[in-house]
């Protein structure tokens, strides 16, 4: 689903690792603040017209980041909703510079509940060996990078999808909007 209403920053932009709840929770904040959910995940699915896995199979890694940061830049300058980016997508140097002074929410997981959520068996091309210690060596590289351009860090363990988006809309002080 593409933005509604006039292109600029999205009003939120979601990082974190899988598990996270970002598309959980994007999409209920979007229902409340009546806009447009996106993803760049599926917006780069859609652009490969194969899924993730198979774009970091087939061409690999680094074409898999040059299509994530199109479709960041892309969806950055033209969605005015709530935005979910791809857990890796804070990697890069340009994908940080761009999120400067944006509503960015680092929505943050632990391993417990990250394992709970996706199983860590899910086709994650980046967890596919030693899921658990692959996601503890993802975290100890994300984590100051999600932290870097985050305004508000939302803990997401052991809370609803609901209790989450309050608490996001209340860090962004978006609550009566």
């Amino acid at each position: 689903m593409t933005g509604t209403g006039p292109a600029g920053p999205p009003l939120v932009v979601l990082v974190g690792p899988p598990g996270a709840g970002k598309t959980t929770v994007g999409r209920l904040l979007a229902d409340r603040l009546g806009v447009a959910y996106r993803d760049t995940d599926g917006d780069i699915e859609t652009t490969a017209g194969k899924p993730i896995p198979e774009i970091f199979f087939d061409e690999g890694e680094p074409h898999f980041r040059e299509l994530e940061r199109a479709a960041v830049r892309d969806a950055l300058a033209g969605h005015r909703g709530v935005l979910a980016l791809g857990g890796g997508a804070v990697m890069d140097d340009g994908t940080r510079a761009l999120l400067g002074g944006l509503p960015v929410v680092f929505l943050e997981v632990g391993l417990h509940d990250a394992v709970r959520r996706v199983g860590l068996d899910a086709p994650r091309p980046l967890l596919a060996v030693n899921p658990r210690q692959s996601w503890r060596q993802l975290m100890d590289a994300r984590r100051p990078l999600y932290t870097e351009v985050a305004r508000a860090v939302v803990s997401t363990d052991d809370r609803t999808p609901e209790d989450v988006a309050d608490a996001v809309l209340d860090a962004l002080q978006l609550k009566d909007a």
